[in-house]
């Protein structure tokens, strides 16, 4: 089975992760936010260490509720930055919580974060035909328009690079390679 050679030789939950979730489209916000809180810990650190790191954040964040994530206390910051089954960064922690505070006025503003985030689309995913790896931008000009409406709304740890991560992991980017299994897959439940 082809897979994409990003993918290949990492760890067997990797390949999970590309087999089953990466680039199918995402519509459930609880999701959304799980990627985001994800994402954003991830930068500067590889995504094979986050997602070694998944259930940890899972138990840790109330199983990414935004809701609860939005009133967390200093005591709670404390609680998490002697956590070692997640990312201690006081910054990256402080910005999940105020991004979790974001994410709720988004739902209040368009009724859901997904509407939102699949509005700068046109509710439709974006198709690229990537053929290599090395085809696949870290960033682009949609993760550019995105990335910089969300900071003019006041989230923070979550730039174009990141964004872009996050459009692709929740399927509103497809770069998964022409040759890949789940180039055709993604396609098909698109398609439903």
């Amino acid at each position: 089975m082809k897979r994409c050679s990003w993918c290949d030789n990492i760890s067997d939950l990797m390949l999970k992760y590309h087999d089953e979730e990466w680039g199918a489209p995402v519509h459930d916000d609880r999701k959304h936010f799980e990627f985001l809180i994800l994402e954003s810990a991830q930068a500067g650190l590889s995504w094979n260490t986050v997602l070694n790191k998944r259930e940890n954040y899972r138990k840790a964040y109330d199983d990414f509720d935004p809701k609860k994530v939005a009133k967390y206390s200093e005591k709670k910051i404390e609680q998490l930055l002697s956590n070692s089954g997640i990312i201690r960064n006081r910054k990256k922690i402080e910005a999940s919580i105020n991004n979790a505070k974001r994410f709720l006025e988004i739902q209040k503003e368009f009724g859901s974060f997904d509407k939102y985030i699949w509005g700068f689309t046109g509710n439709k995913q974006v198709i690229n035909k990537t053929k290599d790896v090395s085809e696949i931008p870290p960033r682009t000009e949609l993760s550019d328009r995105i990335s910089k409406d969300l900071k003019n709304r006041g989230f923070s740890f979550l730039g174009t690079i990141v964004l872009y991560s996050h459009l692709q992991a929740t399927g509103i980017v497809n770069d998964h390679e022409i040759t890949c299994f789940r180039y055709k897959k993604v396609m098909e439940k698109r398609k439903k």
